[in-house]
């Protein structure tokens, strides 16, 4: 880096519906470089909030034991600037305040609860800050599969607007904790509970239809545990390997086929796949099902567009993190000229 050169060093928090991630990277210019690159803990701080539009108290001290954690990882860098993001449970919970104020009392931050818009924005951001876009077709629909909600997130098409720039974005509000919860209650699932399922999901993607003209699509971009969790079992990993999953394509027959067979597989039969980090053994199948439906729905689209079906998607290790450390990196550059 030459000397007159700027750039800061950001950190941020990622708190969905059943996990928590933070990063921490330097920002400049050119992009963004990793201090850490992520540590993740399944929290399900979701746990219940569909059906009590609660948080409950063990959730609660689930994300304060990870709060401190993090904060002691922080202790030894030197950051700019931290920035909490909260999204789908914490959108949905009516005690947010109980869970703001007690990270806040941790990290010395007050988490952001961010509308699934701008979830969305910073998803497409992340994904397409380091995908190859050369090698692929524009434009990109990014698709961010989490536990509570699922944004599907269109960018142009490389000609009449930049492939990196948002057309359109919905948040739906289904994701694998939500959808088990509501749902999938027997184990493994009975047809009836899936069916119900399904026609849950496909309700709400055709709504997204409505905002998001996904029949344009050229290229499907998947990020969030879910996705990347399912890419790592259709590769046949015997443990999880985020470098031999993060750019990796996959064809949607292999992914159809191992959603299906890991949906209908008892939670006793997962446990037995070192793939699927023990904090999604139960929620996995529920977001299996999202997977296939979106990429289903996508295809079926996209030849009624174009005519021609979208065969494969492209997995990605970045998302929803990245834009916000990314974005968070930039906007404080911003201030500094």
């Amino acid at each position: 880096m030459s000397g007159d050169e700027r750039s800061v060093t950001v950190a941020g928090i990622d708190c969905g519906t059943n996990s928590i991630r933070l990063k921490i990277a330097r920002v400049d210019a050119h992009g963004m470089h990793d201090i850490v690159p992520r540590v993740l803990r399944v929290i399900r701080l979701g746990q219940d909030v569909d059906k009590t539009h609660r948080f409950a108290d063990e959730a609660l001290e689930r994300a304060y034991d990870a709060a401190r954690e993090f904060a002691a990882i922080l202790a030894g860098y030197q950051v700019d600037g931290l920035r909490f993001v909260a999204t789908s449970a914490t959108r949905d919970a009516a005690n947010r305040d109980d869970f703001e104020n007690g990270i806040e009392r941790i990290l010395g931050v007050r988490p952001e609860v961010i509308p699934g818009t701008e979830e969305a924005d910073l998803s497409f951001l992340g994904a397409t800050s380091v995908v190859p876009r050369d090698d692929l077709a524009a434009p990109f629909l990014v698709v961010d599969l989490g536990g509570g909600s699922t944004e599907l997130v269109m960018g142009g098409d490389g000609v009449s607007s930049p492939d990196t720039q948002v057309q359109a974005a919905f948040s739906m509000n289904i994701g694998s904790v939500r959808m088990t919860e509501r749902h999938l209650h027997t184990d493994p699932p009975t047809q009836d509970e899936i069916d119900a399922a399904i026609a849950d999901i496909d309700e709400h993607i055709d709504e997204a239809f409505a905002t998001v003209p996904a029949g344009r699509t050229r290229t499907i971009i998947g990020v969030s545990g879910t996705v990347t969790t399912m890419t790592a079992l259709a590769l046949g990993l015997k443990e999880y390997d985020h470098r031999a999953v993060d750019g990796v394509r996959m064809s949607c027959a292999d992914a159809y086929a191992v959603d299906d067979r890991f949906l209908r597989m008892s939670r006793e039969d997962r446990r037995a796949y070192k793939t699927i980090h023990p904090g999604r053994i139960d929620v996995v199948g529920g977001g299996a099902l999202i997977w296939s439906r979106v990429l289903a729905k996508v295809s079926q689209a996209a030849e009624t567009e174009h005519g021609e079906t979208i065969d494969s998607y492209v997995a990605s290790e970045h998302g929803l993190l990245d834009g916000i450390v990314l974005d968070y990196g930039r906007r404080l550059l911003a201030r500094k000229a």
